[in-house]
């Protein structure tokens, strides 16, 4: 995938569910993998041009394992002329040593995302762009019918009262597979990894479940997530379609 294609893919999303307003301040979580720097880049491309000015930040929350260096990223951000901070915390150290938590993840992604939020806020920060993409959207409406049995996936714009703080999740209509071509054609410096049940997770079998379906029945990916935008899920902002020029 071509840069130009990225802006697109995020122009559409950032239009058609009003996610940012002239003034915006807003953060890039970056976890050092490939999505996050795709976005980082979008958000980057799009502030160029878009009619609304904004200002973008970047941060990392750093889970505290030993092996990661994010070096590169602080370089690529110091390219790039964003403001980028690195929050250190003990949550790998917590879940695996004090807890050892056999099924980590859903606590590891509330406290990551708890220590992301304050410290966008602590920027002066009033948006934070998650860099979920379209299969993300995906497998989580499948993992949530599956486990928790009603469909829903997670919402492209949304505020939380609490933090008073908007999430988007501007790379919305990008697929998994353009974000590794992404990743490719402009060698991005990402950070591997190092959680130990990384591809072992619940949305590691949704993941492979998607494409055994999609294999099985072609299209099936897309039409699933054609039922997600047109499914009225509860959270979810209004769709404003843009009128096609004839």
């Amino acid at each position: 995938m071509k840069m130009q294609q990225l802006l697109s893919y995020t122009r559409k999303a950032v239009d058609e569910y009003t996610m940012i307003q002239e003034g915006d301040h807003i953060a890039v979580g970056i976890s050092g993998g490939k999505d996050s720097l795709t976005l980082l880049y979008a958000m980057h491309g799009l502030k160029r041009f878009y009619p609304r000015p904004f200002k973008l930040s970047a941060v990392t929350v750093d889970l505290g394992y030993s092996e990661c260096d994010f070096s590169p990223v602080t370089r690529l951000c110091r390219e790039l002329d964003v403001p980028y901070q690195i929050v250190k915390t003990d949550i790998a150290r917590i879940l695996f040593e004090e807890r050892k938590e056999s099924n980590p993840c859903s606590l590891c992604a509330k406290m990551r995302k708890g220590a992301l939020n304050t410290a966008v806020k602590e920027m002066g920060c009033n948006k934070v762009a998650y860099a979920h993409h379209k299969d993300d959207i995906i497998e989580t409406m499948l993992l949530s019918m599956l486990f928790e049995g009603r469909f829903y996936s997670f919402s492209p714009r949304s505020y939380l009262d609490r933090m008073e703080l908007t999430v988007v999740r501007p790379m919305m209509f990008v697929e998994e597979a353009d974000v590794i071509g992404f990743r490719n054609r402009y060698d991005l410096p990402v950070v591997t990894s190092r959680c130990p049940i990384d591809g072992f997770t619940k949305r590691q079998y949704a993941k492979e479940l998607v494409s055994q379906l999609n294999h099985e029945h072609p299209g099936a990916k897309q039409r699933m997530f054609t039922a997600i935008l047109n499914g009225r899920i509860d959270g979810w902002p209004e769709r404003i379609l843009q009128k096609k020029s004839r």
